[in-house]
Order: C-alpha cells, then sequence, then structure tokens
C-alpha cells in the first residue's frame, strides 16, 4: 500500500483565503439551483398541487428506492439564457428495485413542460448516458409538446430523442414511460416509442393532435378522452400496457415494471466490498484549490480525500512530473487516475499519459482525469522537440480509448490540454466541474493580448499609429468577456459537463457514476491508432 501524506495546513492564509473563495462560488450554485429547483414559480407550483398533481421531483423521490441517491444532471441548463434554469426538465441517475436507472421528468409548472432548445438538449444528454452506460430509462412525461416560439430551433433535431429511444430499446436497455398529463404532438411519441407505458384514468391526453387542432385539420369535433384518455389507450388503441389510477400507482407501477425486467449488470464488481474512507477530512478540499487559477496546487491532496484509505501507487513519479498517474480504488472499484498538477503539459507529460492510458485499457480499468491545465507547452525549444507530435500521442490515446473515462474540472482546463485531458468534445462518460473551474481557449489576459499583439502588427503593416487608448479599452472589453464566458455556471447553463458540483461532493458522485458505468461491461481497446513517436 502506498498511503498519500497530507502536507494541508487549514490555519494557513493561502488556505483560508481559498476555502473564502470557494465558499463565495458555491453559495452563487446555490443560488442557481434553488431557481432550478422553483420550477416556473410560486404561482404555478400552487396551481399545479391544486389539481392533485406531483411536481417532477416529487415524483422522482417516490420513484426510486428510500433513502437511496439520486444524482441528478445538467441541474442548472439554460443558466445564463432566456429560458428557465433547469431547462423544464429533471435529468438524473436513481436506484428504482435495486436497478440503477436514468430518470427524466418533465416539469409541467414551466410552461406546460414544454420542449424548448436547452430542455432537448439536456434529454438528449440523457439519453447518451442511458445507451453509453446500459442504464433502463424511466421517463415520467408531462409535455405539451414543442416551445412553439422556438420551434424553428428544436423541430429538426427533436427527432433524435425519439430515434434515441428506439436505439435504447434496439440495444436491449429497456425504456418506461409513466404519463401524468398532457403528452401532445411529440410528447406523445416518448410513450409511443418506449417499451413499457403506463398512463393515469381520467389524467393522461396522449395525442398528436388536440381537439382544436383535429377540427381545423378535419372538421371533426372530438373531446380529449374519446381522441386520448388513458382509459382508450388501455382499452382501444393498445398504446397503454397499464391503467393506473392515480399518480402514486402509477410511479408503483413503473416501479413494479422495472422489478420484472430481471436486469443485471455486465461489468465487475467492486473488488472491495466494505471499501475504506479516505484518511482525510473532504471539507479540507475547499481550501485546496488555488482562489487564482494561474496557483498551482498538488491534485495528490485532492487524491488524498477521494480515494479510498488515501492509498494511491504512483505511476512514473520521477517523469513528466508535472502530470500526475497512478492506481487506485473509489468506493471499491479499480481506478487509474490521470491529474495535472503544474497545469503545462510538456513532450514528457504527454508520452507518460499515453503509455497509462495503453495499461489502463489492458487492464480494463476506468479511467479518471483531473483537469487543471493550461494547455501544451508553447515556444521555439518546445516545438523542435515535438510538443505537436507528443501532445497528438496523448489525444490519440483518449480518444481511443474504451475504458469508460470520468472527468473532473478542478481549476483550469485551456487550450488542447482540455482535449488531452478528456473534456466534453472527446465523450467522458461523466464530466463534472467544480464551482471555480474555468474552460476556455486560453486565458482571459492572454486572449486579449494575443488580439492586441494582431492588431498592433495590422496597423504597422499599415504604416498607421496604433490607438493605445482603444486598444486598453478593447483588452478589457475581451477579458470581462472571457471571464464570464469560462465560467462554471456559464458552461455548465449551456451543458458542457454534466453538473458543477461542491467539492466536497467529488467523492460520493464519483461513486455513483463508477457504479452506474458497470452496468454494462468494462472493456479495453484492443488497438490504437498509428502513434506519431
Amino acid at each position: 500500500m502506498s498511503i498519500l501524506n497530507s502536507a494541508v495546513d487549514v490555519s494557513a492564509p493561502g488556505h483560508v483565503a481559498n476555502r473564502a473563495a470557494l465558499l463565495d462560488r458555491l453559495a452563487e450554485l446555490d443560488a442557481a439551483l434553488d431557481q432550478a429547483r422553483a420550477g416556473g414559480g410560486a404561482k404555478y407550483v400552487t396551481r399545479h398541487h391544486a389539481r392533485g398533481k406531483l411536481l417532477p421531483r416529487e415524483r422522482i423521490e417516490l420513484l426510486v428506492d428510500a433513502d437511496s441517491p439520486f444524482l441528478e444532471l445538467s441541474p442548472v441548463a439554460a443558466y445564463g439564457t432566456d429560458f428557465p434554469v433547469g431547462a423544464s426538465v429533471v435529468t438524473g441517475i436513481g436506484v428504482v428495485e435495486g436497478v440503477e436507472c436514468l430518470i427524466v421528468a418533465n416539469d409541467p409548472t414551466v410552461r406546460g413542460g414544454a420542449v424548448n432548445p436547452w430542455s432537448l438538449a439536456k434529454t438528449r444528454r440523457a439519453g447518451e448516458i442511458a445507451l453509453a452506460n446500459r442504464l433502463p430509462m424511466v421517463n415520467l412525461v408531462e409535455s405539451a409538446g414543442a416551445d412553439l416560439p422556438t420551434q424553428a430551433e428544436i423541430f429538426i433535431p427533436g427527432g433524435r430523442v425519439f430515434r434515441d429511444l428506439t436505439r435504447l430499446s434496439a440495444a436491449g436497455i429497456p425504456t418506461v414511460s409513466v404519463v401524468f398529463g398532457n403528452a401532445t404532438a411529440g410528447g406523445a411519441y416518448v410513450p409511443g416509442m418506449s417499451d413499457h407505458v403506463i398512463m393515469i384514468r381520467d389524467r393522461s391526453q396522449v395525442y398528436l393532435a388536440g381537439p382544436p387542432l383535429v377540427k381545423m385539420a378535419t372538421g371533426e369535433v372530438t373531446d380529449d378522452e374519446s381522441l386520448g384518455g388513458a382509459a382508450m389507450h388501455a382499452a382501444t388503441s393498445g398504446l397503454a400496457d397499464y391503467l393506473a389510477s392515480d399518480e402514486r400507482d402509477g410511479i408503483r407501477l413503473a416501479r413494479q415494471c422495472v422489478r420484472r425486467l430481471n436486469w443485471r449488470k455486465q461489468g465487475p464488481p467492486p473488488r472491495t466490498a466494505v471499501p475504506q474512507p479516505p484518511k482525510y477530512d473532504p471539507e479540507e478540499l475547499l481550501g485546496i484549490t488555488s482562489a487564482d487559477l494561474k496557483v498551482p496546487f498538488d491534485p495528490r491532496e485532492v487524491l488524498a480525500r477521494i480515494l479510498d484509505g488515501s492509498d494511491f501507487d504512483e505511476f512514473k513519479p520521477a517523469y513528466g512530473d508535472a502530470l500526475v498517474t497512478g492506481w487506485g480504488e473509489l468506493h471499491g472499484y479499480p481506478v487509474g487516475v490521470l491529474a495535472n498538477a503544474r497545469g503545462v503539459l510538456f513532450s514528457a507529460e504527454a508520452q507518460k499519459a499515453a503509455q497509462f492510458i495503453q495499461l489502463a485499457n489492458a487492464s480494463d480499468t476506468p479511467l479518471i482525469f483531473l483537469q487543471n491545465t493550461t494547455g501544451y507547452m508553447v515556444g521555439t525549444e518546445y516545438e523542435q522537440r515535438g510538443i505537436i507530435k507528443h501532445g497528438a500521442l496523448m489525444i490519440n490515446a483518449v480518444s481511443n480509448s474504451t475504458v469508460p473515462h470520468l472527468t473532473v474540472n478542478l481549476g483550469a482546463s485551456y487550450g488542447a490540454g482540455n482535449y488531452g485531458m478528456c473534456g466534453r468534445a472527446y465523450e467522458p462518460r461523466f464530466l463534472f466541474t467544480w464551482p471555480n473551474a474555468k474552460s476556455a481557449v486560453m486565458g482571459p489576459a492572454q486572449l486579449a493580448g494575443v488580439l492586441s499583439i494582431v492588431a498592433r502588427q495590422a496597423a504597422a503593416a499599415r504604416g498607421r499609429d496604433y490607438d493605445e487608448e482603444s486598444d486598453a479599452a478593447m483588452r478589457m472589453m475581451v477579458e470581462q468577456q472571457i471571464e464570464s464566458q469560462s465560467g462554471a455556471l456559464f458552461l455548465s447553463g449551456r451543458l458542457y459537463d454534466d453538473g458543477v458540483i461542491d467539492p466536497r461532493d467529488t467523492r460520493t458522485v464519483l461513486g455513483l457514476c463508477l457504479s452506474a458505468i458497470h452496468s454494462g461491461p468494462v472493456q479495453g481497446a484492443a488497438g490504437f491508432g498509428v502513434f506519431r513517436m
């Protein structure tokens, strides 16, 4: 065993300052989460309850096993946009009758649960997670269909949601839908393409077009129940497999469906049934990451607070030491870890990473990427040494690795370092962000400086004087723009991660993800592309 030692002094001024800065970011996160939980606001929540209906999170709470966790995904989707925070849908992973399921619940208090561009993106991401990790999907449906003012943005890509449902079924991954109210137009295809469908008597109304549109289109006069009521679909159309008496009965039937799936995980169980907790307090994580992202920190201090027993066997510790690599366990699951130690990635770090990723694939070991990087090193010396081909070597390994990847951005994730450390474009199974983290092409000051240099060179080429006052204003504007657009909440609002998490919850979140990942097989790559040596 190689137990990590900690040098953290919680009374040190730097630790205290870092903790205070991160608590400020957590307060911002809590405010955004409160907005998401509020749904359409008190007026619409009260109206919904007055109709005897449950809110989406109340439905989820009844669906999942008592006292079991629910890992909510993309909770601040649409943050910083013109749409409500949360994007009118709740998604996440919960345990139903002992089976980890991907759950999607429309929020009817927000424009009747209508689908807008961000709720579409959030729902599609949920489908990707279900397929990649072999998780049965349970849809808690109550949707007015497309948000008509934004139909041009959602109509064509929206069809993928229905395609994805059928692909889950074709892959042998069950899908269950419980319809709590209206499921109109596109909303009707969710139950229509699910394996198991539950409707609620006198509540569910599922049709491609409601009575007003039917009259306009065909001249027929009809009513909601004849056109798409639960009893009709249970007895006449056959769309409903089960007819529930009320919402709670519908949820009971959904749990019954999952229980009868006879579902078994395909990945290996945890190596250690009762893992040892870390030897250090996760509360200390709040002061470890630097408030100033230009100041590096030792990622081993993070590992000491998330790995089982703080046990970590480091790989090549003396070579390429700006990247920490090694083996450990997390909630009993074996993992390989790649963690940035000093921000910049050099050739040695890239080569070390590529070898380590190959070893993880050879042993079918999931990989955890802890990002805090400014990218690959630049400059004449490093170009001549081959930083491009060595960076490509690492990115090739990440791209073609088939063991599950989990990524957490602890601080900075800039430039191609984001790619080499398995950013969103490289499809990690899950990607989470700490509230202090940032991600962009480069830092705000660097980006503004590059634009300034280019503008100066252009002015010189035309033989003109350079306006220093305008340059200062431009730099300030660009820095402010990049600063705001690289923040954790801004990026999470646009679904560039699966959620901003409290650093103290990192071990729990990664443990839940590792358990979900092992619902499917865990298998390394048989080969990689051509490595440029």
